[in-house]
């Protein structure tokens, strides 16, 4: 199992890094408007959609994501900026409220329409943040520096959690995550950003360096909270996996769960530092 996760990870990362350093804007989001509509078909099917209804659910999201791209090509730099802010804004209200008290209260939502919505709150702001932060300077490394943060943080929970974890850390939802897991996700952030930071410009400003930690801690628990929502998801759709596209992981949901709590936050932080 754990070889059969390596050769697949290791695959999907090259496969990633040719296409964010080679891919034309164009073909790029071709690229995340696809991502997105797998998305949406595993999201279906945890949702309940089946037949006719997921066809509808589909098609919507097929005229919705490119319907934002072509009102985007014709807006003026400041309608750009606030309509993506708008997208983002109904991604934090998930992700810092709704999700929250969901885990927290235990909430079964079996409404496959409610469950739908969710999935657009969930999946569109994070294509639109791939599009954003990789178009940001220095283009790429912002998106790849935020990607890799969220990877440093599963992987090292992952191992720490294998090797130290006891202590459950919401048994009912996802039993193999523990305590120990989130404090090695910190621990392997913080070495990831100072590295990061050691490599980078601002390594002489070592100011920093603590708010780039702080951040990192933040957007780890935002890690946690996208990986804790979709196996809260899961387990009440009855699944192990949202689909069975990546040997050794599942579906794409599986593998992108973490950064659908992060990118939409990130991009963003990074549209309000411009407002500001």
């Amino acid at each position: 199992m754990l070889k059969s996760r390596v050769i697949t990870a290791a695959i999907l990362l090259a496969l990633l890094l040719a296409a964010l350093f080679a891919l034309p804007p164009a073909a790029w989001a071709a690229l995340i408007v696809a991502m997105v509509m797998q998305g949406t078909v595993e999201w279906s099917r945890l949702s309940g959609l089946s037949g006719r209804k997921a066809n509808v659910y589909w098609g919507l999201t097929l005229l919705l994501m490119p319907g934002l791209l072509w009102m985007d090509a014709g807006a003026t730099g400041a309608q750009q900026l606030y309509l993506h802010l708008a997208v983002y804004a109904v991604a934090a209200l998930l992700w810092l409220i709704l999700v929250p008290t969901w885990l927290m209260a235990g909430w079964k939502v079996t409404n496959p329409y409610l469950m739908a919505l969710t999935g657009w709150a969930v999946l569109v702001p994070t294509g639109m943040a791939m599009l954003d932060l990789r178009e940001a300077a220095p283009s790429p490394w912002i998106l790849l520096f935020v990607m890799g943060l969220v990877w440093m943080a599963d992987i090292a929970a992952y191992f720490t959690g294998r090797r130290f974890g006891k202590n459950k850390l919401a048994p009912s939802i996802s039993p193999g995550k523990t305590w120990e897991g989130v404090a090695g996700a910190l621990l392997g952030v913080s070495v990831y950003v100072v590295l990061v930071w050691s490599f980078s410009p601002y390594f002489a400003h070592r100011e920093v360096l603590p708010i780039l930690l702080l951040a990192a801690w933040w957007w780890t628990g935002l890690a946690v909270i996208g990986d804790l929502f979709e196996s809260a998801v899961k387990r009440q759709a009855g699944v192990k996996d949202s689909g069975a596209l990546l040997p050794g992981h599942g579906g794409l949901l599986d593998r992108i769960d973490a950064l659908t709590s992060t990118l939409p936050l990130a991009a963003m932080a990074m549209l309000l530092q411009r407002l500001a």
